[in-house]
């Protein structure tokens, strides 16, 4: 019905270039292991099985953009048409560069050059699990399909926690929280749905009107912040509002279409086998080994073995 692009950011935290740079931004703003640690930026191969994963299941992508911080993946073939590195610098303002903060780099997706109006978007530990088509992404008017976790008293648990048990929250939750309350403010409805941490659908000129207009202050307050800070603004909100606005379609989702799998519990690899998931992830996090990541490494070789047209 429309085209539909795949968007990915990618990193290679093994490059001693790149290493260079973040430890000069890096060293002295955080001890925070969530925030950064080796498994944000360590490569392991996970977006050479995910595009063998959109190769199988999602032929009908138009285009697939990579943005990345000076950066190309050794086995890619960059010759292939469909697939387009992108640069932080092509899309990105001066002030919030060098960046370490996907969060913040993810603001600006919807300036890649060429972009279609339909796009998804993905990290590079996202796989496609079953055959897809574009109506399992966008209605038939064109709106994305908006996937939440049931969290029914988030906004209750999350408030007692921090309020009463003192156990502050995750910078992860932090923002959540935060694209929660905004959207609440400007359009009387708080989502306590929990995004499903997987592919999620957006219309470029959404993301642009909100980023620019709608929370344009909220957003550009965050453009300095190089590193996850928890007054981030999370692209949640972008999924929040097309609820509110009535530009997206609501669907909630169990593990036996969407899963979060962490790579250091074992018992996660046998969920994933039971239930066969569209989607899943493989997290990668500060509790994780690079034994771990051997095994996740190991299973998604099993699992998608062939080479895909995107490799050497």
């Amino acid at each position: 019905m429309f085209d539909v692009d795949l968007v990915y950011l990618w990193v290679n935290g093994n490059d001693p270039e790149w290493q260079k740079k973040h430890n000069s931004v890096v060293k002295n703003v955080s001890d925070d292991p969530e925030i950064d640690c080796k498994g944000r930026y360590v490569s392991n191969d996970e977006l050479k099985y995910s595009l063998r994963s959109v190769a199988m299941y999602a032929p009908w992508i138009r285009k697939i953009f990579i943005v990345t911080d000076n950066q190309t993946p050794d086995w890619l073939d960059t010759t292939n048409p469909k697939v387009k590195i992108i640069d932080h610098t092509e899309i990105m303002p001066a002030e919030s560069l060098p960046c370490f903060n996907s969060s913040l780099i993810e603001h600006f997706l919807y300036k890649i050059p060429g972009l279609a109006e339909h796009f998804l978007f993905a990290n590079d530990d996202m796989y496609l699990n079953k055959k897809v088509t574009e109506m399992d992404f966008f209605t038939q008017q064109g709106f994305p399909v908006v996937r939440l976790v049931r969290k029914s008293f988030r906004r209750i648990r999350w408030f007692f926690r921090e309020k009463f048990r003192n156990k502050h929250l995750s910078n992860y939750r932090t923002m959540i929280v935060r694209s929660s309350q905004l959207v609440d403010r400007k359009y009387g409805t708080y989502y306590t749905g929990m995004p499903h941490h997987n592919i999620d659908s957006y219309l470029k000129s959404d993301y642009k009107r909100m980023v620019e207009e709608v929370f344009r202050n909220e957003f550009s307050a965050n453009n300095k912040n190089k590193v996850r800070n928890d007054d981030d603004v999370h692209r949640s909100i972008l999924s929040y509002a097309a609820l509110a606005e009535k530009r997206g379609k609501l669907r909630y989702v169990t593990s036996k279409e969407s899963m979060y799998v962490k790579i250091h519990k074992k018992i996660f690899y046998e969920r994933l086998e039971k239930y066969q998931p569209m989607f899943f992830c493989m997290n990668d996090s500060q509790y994780a080994t690079d034994s771990d990541r051997q095994m996740s490494k190991t299973y998604l070789d099993n699992k998608f073995p062939d080479k895909s047209e995107f490799e050497k």
